[in-house]
């Protein structure tokens, strides 16, 4: 039996150009790793998890702007690193 933590990483790692090595994503995911099995975390699994969100809340109480705002949907995308101890 385990136990599991989840964390969410940011889904773009920002570098400067000229700081650019090729294996920053690398080297982020090694440091939140690291990070957590100090703690007696081990590392499980990445997931892309998609959410999506629905605009038009203020269309549904402004009923007059409901014909400019239509309701849309968008999707994106996180990614949740999950570690997991035995319990």
């Amino acid at each position: 039996m385990y136990q599991y933590k989840m964390v969410q990483v940011p889904a773009k790692v920002q570098v400067r150009a000229k700081n650019h090595e090729g294996n920053e994503a690398a080297v982020y995911l090694e440091s939140i790793v690291n990070e957590h099995a100090r703690d007696g975390w081990e590392f499980y699994r990445i997931d892309e998890i998609g959410v999506s969100l629905k605009s038009g809340f203020l269309a549904a109480i402004v009923g007059f702007l409901a014909s400019i705002m239509e309701e849309q949907e968008k999707t994106s995308a996180y990614y949740v690193v999950s570690f997991r101890k035995p319990q």
